[in-house]
């Protein structure tokens, strides 16, 4: 009996033991909780209920120099419902008239919504989804719907904004608009003048703090952001959307009865360097047009019988030869080493000046002088091209510039060929801004300036960075040599002159030169074989105001692929319209009323917005630019007709907002 007891006491031990041991293990282990990783689990199980989201600022808007709009934000709102917060008293009393109100605006039966709220109520379902998508004017409007006006904790309301991007122009600039993404990593693409200047129209974000309910969803608690959004600043790009306009349907037009495979046209501002209007269409394999690539910007290519030109300059810079030299075309066909180089003229155009030669653009004429000239001293005829700054990107704020290609010798591809190939535009590449930076700089008697696609950043009435004229080069040539090649310029394009002489037009002038390369001409099998058809130059001959550059890729040979007869008429119908649509007398300044009425426009621009609008205000007499700005940040919806001040506002000032949802305002 003594053993047994003795047995049983042991194993009392043990388990008090044990016991002691668990306690202590569990003691330890709500310390270790508490002191030592008490932190960590105190977050954790914060992060799991609740969470700070961010809130995606509204992005500035990107107009055109007149102040239309190209790109802007619109916030869109979704409505969802609460049950759970809702008591019954309340849901009983408000569920028909707020059916009632939900019906009258989405256009649903009032039954549709009682049953959809009953079946949200009965399920205690605390995230079910009323509307998504809504304008300014409808979140507004159902923010006051009964039931909904106690707010998120009584009426169960839950609001949801997020920002998209609109561009009233549709697919006209579409691509040189672009746009700017990030991906759930951080990384950036960035695409157009919205991608080059986000960094000004991105904003700052805001911060938000929710609370996990059911399934996954997160509802936002109270009605205030822990920090406000940013909103980002205004950028005015160069564009000029009647321009843009005229560009867009003239090539258009132009690929399509040439059925080709892409192209596009620059039209840039000879002085200043502002690009006007820069269009860039690709053929889809269903045949239609759209913006696919920014060709403009990126595509380096070689420019044919556009690049005599920088050819010319260099040779008459050196004193290599005078425009009035003449030379043998020998025939059209001029052998050098095994390689033919032809005219497209056959049997040649016999000994003509090498101003003829540029005028009719003799590929035969350009090779030996280019190949005579230099043959000693190939780096010398680089060098002067270098020193053009042919080598060189323009350091463009787009992402993707092309790559200017100019060998020099002695590099990879350089051969007893190169100086006759280079003569006629092969063997190098640059992209059409590229070229036409070039083109624009001989308009400008010898001034290269940097292509400039914004003018200034904006926050309403306050210039926060304005964007001056950048010169690349203050002389790529004599004036000397620039007059004389202006000369030439203008003879291409005179009536039965040069290879431009079909777009002759005695109504008002044009300078420039045609360009037709071969494309794939390395590929044996010849059906490959395209053509890149081009025309670069500018416009009016007496006192340039816009160059222009067209290139058209793969045109169906079977129609045609010279550069006269492809992309020469686009560049004479942006001309004329171009031309029809500016004043033929200089506009004198007044400084004194000028600058009295700049202010008094300015006075009442910056009245209407410091108000606090329940009715539509006036904007008649505004700049298109302030009169949208103001009605955008009422929540109204714009539309535009036009250009310059508001003429007509389709909607009367004075009405309520809450009952308009759209106002169209027509500008003179």
């Amino acid at each position: 009996m003594a053993v047994t007891d003795k047995n049983i006491l042991s194993r009392l031990y043990i388990v008090a033991a044990c016991l002691f041991l668990f306690a202590l293990a569990v003691m330890v282990k709500l310390v270790s909780i508490q002191v030592v990783d008490g932190d960590r689990y105190r977050s954790l199980a914060t992060d799991r209920t609740s969470k700070m989201f961010t809130i995606v600022p509204n992005r500035g808007n990107l107009y055109s120099d007149d102040g239309s709009l190209l790109a802007t934000s619109v916030s869109r709102y979704t409505v969802r419902f609460d049950a759970v917060t809702v008591s019954d008293e309340n849901f009983k009393e408000f569920l028909v008239p707020l059916s009632n109100k939900l019906s009258k605006l989405f256009g649903n039966s009032s039954s549709h919504y009682q049953q959809l709220l009953r079946k949200a109520k009965e399920n205690q379902h605390r995230y079910a989804l009323i509307a998504r998508n809504l304008d300014y004017s409808d979140y507004i409007a159902v923010k006051e719907f009964p039931l909904f006006r106690l707010g998120p904790y009584k009426g169960g309301l839950i609001i949801e904004q997020k920002t998209v991007r609109e561009h009233p122009l549709g697919k006209i600039a579409e691509r040189s608009v672009g746009y700017e993404r990030v991906d759930e990593n951080g990384y950036y693409t960035r695409v157009g003048l919205e991608g080059a200047f986000g960094e000004y129209l991105r904003g700052t974000e805001g911060k938000r703090l929710k609370q996990k309910i059911a399934k996954g969803q997160w509802k936002p608690i109270g009605q205030d952001n822990i920090v406000e959004p940013k909103d980002g600043y205004d950028v005015v790009s160069t564009i000029d959307i009647n321009i843009q306009d005229i560009a867009h349907h003239a090539l258009l037009k132009q690929l399509e009865h040439y059925k080709a495979e892409h192209g596009t046209v620059i039209v840039m501002e000879t002085k200043t360097g502002e690009v006007k209007a820069i269009s860039n269409l690709g053929r889809t394999t269903d045949g239609k047009y759209y913006e696919r690539l920014n060709y403009a910007i990126g595509e380096s290519h070689e420019p044919g019988s556009t690049f005599k030109l920088m050819n010319l300059v260099a040779a008459l810079e050196d004193k290599v030869i005078d425009t009035s030299d003449v030379i043998d075309t020998e025939k059209g066909i001029w052998k050098i080493y095994r390689h033919r180089v032809r005219d497209s003229k056959h049997g040649g155009y016999g000994k003509i000046s090498i101003g003829k030669a540029f005028e009719v653009s003799s590929n035969t004429a350009f090779a030996k002088m280019i190949h005579h000239g230099y043959k000693e001293a190939p780096e010398k005829y680089v060098n002067r091209l270098m020193a053009m700054n042919l080598h060189k990107e323009l350091g463009l704020p787009i992402k993707g510039e092309g790559i200017p290609v100019l060998r020099y010798p002695g590099d990879k591809g350089w051969s007893g060929l190169s100086l006759a190939q280079m003569a006629y535009g092969y063997e190098v590449a640059l992209t059409p801004l590229q070229t036409l930076t070039f083109y624009n700089a001989i308009a400008n008697d010898g001034e290269m300036v940097k292509p400039r696609l914004i003018k200034e950043v904006r926050e309403w009435d306050r210039t926060i960075l304005k964007f001056e004229k950048e010169v690349i080069d203050e002389a790529i040539c004599s004036k000397e040599t620039a007059y004389k090649v202006q000369e030439l310029l203008k003879n291409v394009v005179a009536k039965d002159h040069g290879t431009g002489h079909k777009l002759y037009s005695p109504n008002f002038s044009m300078a420039g030169k045609t360009g037709t390369a071969q494309k794939n001409y390395e590929a044996k099998d010849k059906d490959k074989l395209g053509y890149i058809s081009t025309f670069a130059g500018y416009f009016p001959v007496e006192d340039p105001k816009y160059s222009c550059i067209v290139i058209i890729h793969e045109p169906d040979k079977s129609v045609g692929y010279y550069g006269a007869d492809v992309s020469g008429p686009v560049f004479k119908s942006v001309a004329q319209k171009v031309y029809a649509n500016s004043p033929l007398i200089d506009e004198v300044e007044m400084p004194g009323n000028i600058n009295e009425r700049l202010e008094e426009n300015f006075q009442k621009y910056y009245a209407e917005a410091q108000k606090t609008h329940s009715k539509v205000p006036n904007v008649k007499g505004m700049s298109g630019m302030d009169a949208i700005s103001i009605l955008e940040n009422l929540g109204l919806q714009v539309e535009i007709h036009g250009n310059g001040k508001v003429r007509k506002q389709s909607i009367s000032h004075g009405t309520d907002i809450e009952k308009v949802d759209k106002i169209v305002l027509e500008l003179s």
